[in-house]
């Protein structure tokens, strides 16, 4: 058997094992539908953040246009109701039919809310009630009000940007953290699912008899291809599903940077994983039995979390900054840093190009010197082999 047909052979054997069991398909299942019911979350939040509903008593009913058209300009969208009688209104303020009350006559404005209240919309009515006294007084003094307004809205400051301005930044920052989270999912997930199955043929005594067909770097190097294949396939799925409902609702432009961010995610997801489930199938051939696959999978997972945890900071902070600039580079963060500082757009070519070598050249290093761990320990069973006698070995 050539070593192509029989890396192939195990890789088929892991990926097609994998993809049929209840586990996968519920868990892909739940995933996707957890993303549905966050990005309708977030659509509803958002619509409901950008949009408020006023009622007006009284004279107050007379500022309706002008309310709307300030609260436009701040970026919200007002619905003005007139209201009768003000205990009724009050009350639809208390159940958040209203989300405020507006009671009086210009200069004497009464808001009334249900708790704190929307501090864009009480600023949005400050300038309308200011407005108005102004355009009394103004009548009073016997000057044209509106000459005055054509006047002051030729005033402006002259801004200049020293850098331009990213207008989907938000949703960039967005997406490198949805690449980044799915990225930390997978790695952790599908990484320890080759330590678990490393240690189940050992403990079995199958990898016995496997061994006698194949050789060690050929079973070590199909699992790795078939349970990454099935990772890289539920990425793509939940990728997919996540960009068109993010597109259905409005959420994010995928057509700006969507397809971008996905095809990062895959790339990424390709390094980071042959870089780590190397590392979890060499760790896991040093122990015979599930309860003590924890103890030597513990430094390989805190080492995903901290690159997880720390990067989700440093993104939000200084995405630019010299600290993930440098780990960015470095191949144990940049499986999950590098996608993300790519779809902020922050990242430059250099960069990306550099951190792609860095990774080529772990990945050769630890692919060697981790087959060699596995193929010394992975026919030992007993007690735990220390990894100094699996390298000796």
């Amino acid at each position: 058997m050539t070593p192509t047909r029989a890396v192939s052979l195990v890789a088929k054997r892991e990926f097609v094992t994998k993809v049929r069991t209840r586990s996968f398909l519920i868990g892909t299942a739940v995933i996707i539908a957890v993303l549905a019911g966050y990005v309708v979350l977030q659509s509803v939040l958002f619509d409901d953040q950008q949009r408020s509903v006023v009622g007006l008593s009284g004279q107050a009913t007379q500022l309706a246009d002008p309310l709307r058209q300030k609260a436009k300009a701040f970026g919200i969208d007002v619905e003005t109701r007139d209201v009768t009688t003000m205990e009724s209104a009050e009350q639809q303020v208390r159940d958040g039919s209203l989300d405020a009350l507006v009671t009086g006559a210009p200069p004497e404005l009464k808001m009334i809310v249900k708790g704190s209240g929307d501090e864009v919309l009480a600023t949005a009515l400050n300038d309308v009630l200011q407005q108005q006294v102004l355009v009394a007084q103004l009548a009073e003094a016997g000057i044209n009000p509106q000459q005055v307004a054509q006047n002051l809205a030729n005033v402006k400051v002259d801004v200049t940007a020293l850098e331009p301005v990213d207008p989907q930044r938000g949703q960039r920052l967005a997406i490198g953290l949805i690449v980044a989270a799915l990225l930390y999912y997978s790695l952790l997930v599908y990484g320890t699912m080759v330590a678990q199955g490393v240690v189940e043929e050992k403990s079995s005594r199958v990898v016995e008899i496997l061994l006698a067909t194949v050789r060690p770097w050929q079973l070590l190097l199909g699992k790795v291809i078939g349970l990454g294949a099935v990772g890289l396939l539920q990425l793509l799925v939940i990728s997919t599903v996540g960009l068109v409902l993010s597109s259905a609702f409005d959420v994010i432009d995928v057509g700006a940077v969507g397809g971008t961010a996905l095809l990062t995610g895959v790339l990424w997801y390709l390094l980071g994983f042959f870089l780590y489930a190397t590392v979890f199938a060499a760790a896991a051939s040093l122990v015979s039995r599930q309860e003590e696959l924890q103890s030597v999978l513990t430094p390989i997972s805190m080492t995903i979390i901290v690159a997880f945890v720390a990067g989700i900071n440093l993104m939000i902070g200084s995405p630019s900054g010299p600290t993930v600039t440098v780990l960015s580079l470095l191949p144990p963060f940049a499986p999950i840093l590098m996608p993300g500082r790519m779809a902020l757009g922050v990242a430059p070519a250099w960069q990306v190009l550099l951190a792609i070598v860095f990774a080529l050249a772990a990945i050769a290093a630890i692919t060697w010197l981790g087959g060699k761990v596995y193929a010394n320990a992975v026919l030992r069973t007993g007690a735990r082999v220390k990894l100094r006698e699996a390298l000796r070995a």
